[in-house]
């Protein structure tokens, strides 16, 4: 499965949940997750998303590790199934 297979998924998904999956492209500034996903309740993530079995390379880890330390949370999405999962969770913060 490709990743932007994945991707369109994920937004379909947060679509139905009431939300937006902004494609985030950060001009200047490489290693930014995929997607900025906006959900009811004020609810903010970003999500990565890869290929089945593909990790995030080490400028992408350390945006990651970045965007975190502001307190927002960002997932690594490389499954349809896992969509659910992250969604899940990121409504329940």
């Amino acid at each position: 499965m490709r990743e932007n297979v994945i991707e369109r998924a994920l937004a379909f998904e947060v679509k139905k949940r009431g939300g937006m999956a902004f494609k985030f492209n950060s001009m200047g500034c490489n290693g930014v997750p995929d997607r900025l996903v906006l959900l009811p309740g004020s609810r903010i993530a970003f999500v990565e998303v890869k290929a089945p079995g593909e990790v995030m390379r080490p400028l992408q880890k350390r945006r990651k590790r970045q965007i975190e330390v502001l307190g927002f949370p960002v997932y690594c999405l490389d499954s349809k199934e896992g969509i659910r999962v992250i969604l899940d969770e990121v409504q329940a913060s």
